[in-house]
Formats: structure tokens, sequence, C-alpha cells
């Protein structure tokens, strides 16, 4: 739960009179040598506490979008900022060219994270930058191990903008411009048993796939497509790649999709908010395969770095000590109650990763801005997507209950 401590007092709109404007109180994103890539809310975001974000007025927004499903342990959780500023004034960074310490802790903290529901078969783990990052050297590696150039996705998949995510993404105006430089890869219909069961693996070198597929509007795979399709990839000796970059790192309820299913993919990809809101990435990868990787197959200079390590330890840590993965479970629970009866006709996703089918999304994410809540959109035009911190609060889903249902 956020808190107004710093300011001397907070009207019914969340806004403080003693915070100081940073633009002198227009509430307008100023322009600047950034380029822009996309658009951006019509205020500044300046602070963050716990589930919520203020503009330069100290106007108070609860943030169910996380800053696109990041910040998992909340805004400046400060055992995560803590451990940060600590790092910072021991070592600030150093390449992997050198052993630090903190890296093989935070491997090892993420491994024992990743098994400790359920032994989904991860051992070793490749620390990068970011999703698109750990999807591209998850798909090299499936390439180099069993030299097969093909993939497979799904129909609604995102897996990120590098070449080959590029070349596994449903995204054809991202996609196309690009389309000389990517691999082949042949598209699957999502949640079609048949499909699977009908199609020739044999010289695929991976299938790719989000256990629920966030910016198509939250569409979950089955258990039953999940089994299937593991069974199938291990008779012709394809890998299976969960892109885990949103469903993982406790938001399900469980640390990745995987171990809330039981299903041990050969490799495992995690970002967003793995780290609290620093860049970090990483490839999660069975026995099998970790053995047969040699000094130099991959590499980033970036990765692992002390800071990043030192927020993902903390990360874990929070969301053991704070019990997160029941409160994204009763958080969950909440939500479906606060959203009875309203507009939302449907309730898509599992734990904090939710998707309220409406009759048109855009209006509702309108409103719920100007009533001092911040969601996300999709592909889907009639989905707003929920992707708040694990510890959001119930004074937020109260705000987001009453919000929806003043809708007009």
């Amino acid at each position: 739960m956020c808190s107004v401590a710093r300011g001397k007092s907070i009207d019914d709109r969340g806004e403080r009179s003693d915070y100081p404007p940073l633009s002198q109180g227009t509430g307008l994103v100023q322009k600047s040598a950034l380029l822009t890539t996309y658009s951006p809310y019509p205020f500044p975001l300046v602070r963050g506490e716990g589930d919520c974000v203020f503009d330069d007025r100290g106007r108070r927004y609860f943030d169910f979008y996380g800053g696109h499903c990041v910040c998992s342990t909340g805004h400046s959780h400060p055992r995560v900022a803590e451990a940060i500023a600590r790092q910072a004034n021991e070592l600030l960074f150093y390449s992997s060219a050198a052993e630090v310490p903190v890296r093989n802790d935070a491997a090892e903290a993420l491994i024992d994270f990743a098994n400790s529901l359920t032994d989904i078969g991860v051992r070793s783990v490749f620390f990068c930058n970011s999703g698109s990052e750990a999807n591209e050297n998850a798909l090299k590696i499936a390439a180099k191990l069993t030299g097969r150039s093909r993939f497979v996705a799904f129909e609604g998949g995102w897996h990120g903008r590098g070449t080959l995510p590029l070349s596994v993404t449903d995204d054809p105006k991202i996609a196309d411009p690009y389309r000389a430089f990517l691999a082949p890869c042949s598209r699957l219909p999502w949640n079609e048993d048949a499909a699977l069961a009908s199609f020739d693996f044999t010289e695929i070198a991976a299938v790719i796939l989000e256990p629920i597929q966030s910016m198509a509007g939250i569409r979950a795979a089955t258990r039953s497509f999940l089994e299937v399709l593991r069974e199938r990839t291990r008779e012709a000796g394809t890998m299976l790649i969960f892109d885990e970059i949103q469903t993982g790192i406790g938001r399900l309820g469980a640390p990745f999709a995987a171990s809330k299913y039981g299903i041990s993919p050969d490799l495992l990809t995690s970002a967003k908010g793995i780290a609290s809101g620093l860049p970090m990435g990483a490839v999660l990868m069975n026995e099998a395969i970790g053995v047969q990787l040699k000094p130099g197959d991959l590499g980033s200079t970036f990765g692992g770095s002390p800071l990043a390590c030192a927020a993902l330890i903390a990360t874990l840590r929070v969301i053991a000590d704070e019990s997160l993965f029941d409160r994204a479970g009763a958080a969950e629970a909440n939500i479906r109650g606060a959203l009875e009866g309203t507009c939302v006709h449907e309730i898509r996703g599992a734990g904090l990763l939710l998707g309220l089918r409406v009759d048109s999304a855009a209006p509702l994410k309108k409103h719920l801005e100007s009533e001092g809540i911040l969601v996300g959109g999709s592909s889907d035009s009639s989905v707003v997507r929920l992707m708040p911190p694990l510890n959001v609060s119930d004074e937020a889903i109260d705000a987001l209950g009453g919000a929806i249902r003043a809708f007009k």
C-alpha cells in the first residue's frame, strides 16, 4: 500500500499541495530530445511507492499497469532499494570477465526459486538484460544444439523485437519491415490440441509460447494443450521454450506457470518483474542443455550486472517473506469479487495477470485514468489488462471496483 507521509495532506483525488511541481503544474509531458516511441500518459510520473505512482502535481494513481508488468514488489520497495544502494557502494559493475559473488548468488537464488513449488528441472541460468534478449538467446540455443533452423510459434504470440523474437512474434506491423532478415517460423492455432497432433515437429528447432498470451488479450493455454505440446516436442527432439516474461516471478501465485502446471520446458525465459524494475533478463535451462554449452557460446556485457543481481535477490526474498504467492491469489479473488455485476463481461487469466473483457477497452481505460487508476490495453480492443504489483492493496482493488461501477 502506498502512503503519503512525505506530504502534508491529500485530498479526495490524491493531490498534495506541498509536492514540488516539475512543470509548473501543467500536467503535460514536455517535449525533449527523447524519441517518442509510445503515446505517453498526459502527465509525467515523478515518484512511486507501493502500488501507487504520483504525477508532478502530487496526484496519486493506483498502478494496475505496473510499468508494464514490471513492478513485482511495488514501486521502490525499501528492501530492494536498500539492496541496490548497498551493492552500488560495494561494486557498481563488472562484466562476466570476472567472477562476482553476487552474480553467483543470484543464479542460485533464481534456480531455487524456480524449482521451489514443483521441480521443473531447470539447473542453469544465463543472465541478460531484457525479455527480448532472453528469447533471442533461448532460440539461438535451440538452433545451435538441434542443428535445425525452423521454429514454431502460435497465433497471437508476442516475444519481442530482436531478430529471432520478431521471427516468432505474431505482429505484422512490427515484423513485416524486417521479413527478409527473419528466421522461418510456422504459426499454429492457439489452444487447438488437434493442430499439435497433426503437425510434424521433426525439423523444428524449438516451439516457443507464452503460457498466457498477454498482448493478445490474456489468452491462457489449457493444461491439455501444454501437456500435448510437451509430449509432441519431446518425441521429435524439439526444444520447448516457455516465454514467462510476464507469467513468471510469482505473478500467477507460483514461481512460474511451468511450476503452476507441473510441466517442464527445456528452456524458460524471464524478465519484467525479475529485479523489481532494474533491467534484467534470464534464460533458465535444464541440465541436458547446460552441459552442452561452452564458454563463448553466449555473452552479454551488462547481463547479470551486480546491481540487477542484488535487486533480483532482494525481490525473491520479498516475495517469500511477504507471502506474495498467496497475496497474488487472494488479490485475484478480490478483484473478481469487486467486478461482479459491472460492465466486465469476463475476467481472463490467473493471479495478477488478468484481462477484463468489456464492450470497448479504450473508453474504460480513459475513464479509469481520470479516476486515478492506470491499466493496460492489448491488441484485443475489448480487453483491458491488469498487471499490478504482487502486493497490490485492498484499497486499490476497492478503488478499481468503484471506478468501474461508476463507468457509463
